[in-house]
């Protein structure tokens, strides 16, 4: 049996952080639940195009935040 379910992945680059929707694969067989290529392609596109500071690329498969750091005193 085959179950397919939608998980959230996070990818940090620098000072950018995306949340992207990908589709993981659950077998019977005793395997780690595995995602497509194509989702794997994506990933490592919004991967890219954060590292290269390339915000409206990233923001077409999912959300993208700014990370900035906190001055706790």
């Amino acid at each position: 049996m085959t179950e397919r379910r939608n998980s959230i992945e996070l990818i940090h680059e620098g000072k950018y952080a995306a949340e992207v929707l990908i589709e993981l694969v659950y077998t019977d067989d005793g395997w780690s639940p595995t995602m497509s290529l194509d989702d794997a392609r994506k990933l490592e596109t919004v991967r890219l195009a954060l590292k290269r500071g390339d915000v409206a690329k990233a923001v077409k498969f999912g959300s993208v935040f700014e990370l900035k750091p906190l001055a706790v005193e």
